[in-house]
């Protein structure tokens, strides 16, 4: 019996739509990042980009748990300068100009570093809002939150 190897022109690619509204940030990355890395798909090859296109819509709306991570939780970065330390809150991201880039850090911490996660990484886009401009590629639903009750905040 001989080993399957995929080969790059067998990769068939699908797309997903996800509501974030209401998702827990974490478990939304982890079933995110599994699909972007191909884990659901039965010809999962761990050396090459065969996971699917997910397209993210509300990601404002994402919920996080714990009693103050909103505020507690912090993200630092140094401009370069002297004293260049900055920092910021999930809430100021989430309220801020580009809501999807806490999402997209999330899930990009997920993923495997180097070129190949990077390749992935592109697989994704999250958008503020509602609408997004892939309805061409006639994207299929993914229900984050029927998968797991743990998945929803409940207030």
């Amino acid at each position: 019996m001989r080993t399957f190897s995929l080969k790059q022109s067998q990769v068939k690619r699908d797309w997903f739509v996800v509501d974030a509204e209401g998702l827990i940030l974490g478990r939304l990355s982890a079933v995110v990042a599994s699909y972007l890395r191909g884990k659901h798909k039965p010809e999962f090859s761990p050396n090459m980009n065969c996971g699917d296109n997910v397209v993210i819509i509300n990601a404002e709306k994402v919920q996080v748990t714990g009693n103050n991570k909103l505020d507690d939780h912090k993200f630092y970065w140094h401009t370069g300068y002297p004293g260049g330390i900055k920092e910021r809150s999930l809430k100021d991201i989430l309220t801020g100009a580009n809501p999807e880039r806490a999402i997209e850090n999330a899930v990009r911490r997920m993923l495997p570093k180097g070129p190949l996660g990077r390749q992935m990484l592109k697989n994704l886009k999250v958008y503020r809002g509602s609408e997004h401009p892939h309805m061409g590629q006639q994207p299929k639903v993914l229900d984050v939150a029927s998968m797991n009750s743990k998945n929803v905040k409940r207030s």
